[in-house]
């Protein structure tokens, strides 16, 4: 019982003599999407969610058969987005936009990595990374 408990008193001890380390991790784009790819879609936006670590804007516009689809785009984080010019206010719901992005790697899911943003009606335009 004494060596068990002289044990636990010592990893204790060594837990916290280990420096905190920060961890970085993040999902790979190429493992979502076709990098090498591009895929322009037009409709009017649903919905716009300015947040980190990635923004992400709906829109509903017929795909290449005609047939209505919601889209979910996938763009840059707020704090990213902010320091290129986009903010909170940027879009809003009924926007007719133009969207040209990375797809998705299943189709079906019908997902877009955003590469160029555009709404005609007045000229905003955004093109950027997410760096």
């Amino acid at each position: 019982m004494k060596r068990t408990m002289l044990l636990l008193g010592v990893m204790a001890a060594l837990v916290w003599t280990i420096p905190a380390v920060p961890v970085y991790a993040h999902h790979s784009f190429a493992a979502t999407y076709h990098e090498d790819q591009t895929e322009k879609v037009e409709g009017d936006l649903v919905e716009f969610l300015f947040r980190n670590p990635h923004s992400f804007v709906q829109l509903e516009g017929k795909d290449g058969k005609g047939v209505t689809q919601r889209y979910a785009i996938e763009w840059a984080g707020g704090v990213q987005l902010n320091r290129q010019g986009v903010s909170r206010d940027s879009l809003k719901a009924g926007d007719h936009v133009i969207i040209t992005g990375n797809p998705g790697r299943n189709a079906a899911d019908h997902r877009l990595r955003m590469r160029s943003i555009e709404r005609p009606a007045d000229g905003w335009k955004w093109s950027g990374t997410f760096d």
